[in-house]
């Protein structure tokens, strides 16, 4: 069986709201805390038993933690923030649905999950061609020449990912912005007609 869940408005803005929150939480905690208590979520959560909608998220957890602890990678304190904010909310046990609740207790992680993850696929992409750059150059050389010119190169690439990444944020803001200036404002007598 297959449902399909459709999110007013009124509900896109309680998650909003729910995220307010976790940002707060993710720009005044400790990093190390935040991936820490993600870590122990997805340790104690019961994969096996839970529902389909939430094990096809997990992954996108466990690689977002991977991604903020790749020193590599380094990732940039802006998406860090929203990486962080994602695992904050994921990590809380009484987010807007409290998770103990048998089947629907994870709905509103895996629907955040999803909205942020769908955020954040343009920095998985490029962390995932960052790692498949890495993976092709191989194991780092041991000899202090080598090491170094391993080192300069997956920099490069890192940089010019970044920039790739800096390039569409830019688009997709200008984008918005000019959705926003082209459509008319929604109100309820708009809604009725």
């Amino acid at each position: 069986m297959r449902i399909t869940i459709e999110l007013e408005p009124g509900d896109i803005t309680r998650f909003a709201e729910a995220l307010v929150r976790s940002r707060r939480v993710a720009q005044e905690a400790d990093e190390a805390d935040i991936l820490e208590a993600a870590k122990q979520a997805l340790d104690s959560l019961p994969i096996s038993t839970a529902p389909s909608y939430v094990r096809k998220r997990i992954g996108g957890v466990q690689r977002l933690i991977v991604m903020l602890e790749d020193e590599a990678w380094a990732l940039p304190s802006a998406q860090r923030v929203d990486v962080l904010e994602a695992l904050v909310y994921f990590s809380d046990p009484e987010d807007l649905i409290p998770d103990d609740i048998e089947v629907i207790g994870l709905l509103d992680d895996a629907i955040m999950l999803e909205m942020l993850l769908r955020k954040l696929a343009p920095v998985l992409r490029a962390y995932t061609d960052f790692c498949d750059y890495r993976d092709a150059l191989g194991a780092a050389p041991q000899l202090p020449d080598a090491r170094h010119e391993y080192a300069t190169s997956l920099a490069r690439k890192r940089d010019a990912l970044r920039a790739r990444l800096a390039k569409r944020t830019l688009a997709a803001a200008a984008e918005g912005s000019a959705t926003r200036e082209v459509s008319p404002p929604r109100n309820d007598a708009n809604k009725r007609r």
